[in-house]
């Protein structure tokens, strides 16, 4: 499966469980990290104050852990 900014956080976890630590470094909340959010990646990372060049760079680097 290839990653996007549109997939959603849970799916990400489910999908790559090493992702947690991954966004917990970059700040990013998600589900394991004790407060629950529905969004997307992209939601979740422009909340943060990422960039779209940042937020493509994290898809990279998230496909690298996967």
């Amino acid at each position: 499966m290839k990653l996007s900014k549109n997939i959603s956080i849970e799916e990400l976890v489910e999908t790559i469980p090493e992702s947690v630590n991954y966004l917990m470094k970059k700040g990013i909340k998600c589900i394991a990290c004790g407060e629950p959010i529905w969004g997307t990646l992209e939601d979740a990372a422009k909340e943060k104050g990422f960039s779209d060049f940042e937020i493509e760079k994290i898809i990279t680097e998230l496909e690298d852990i996967k």
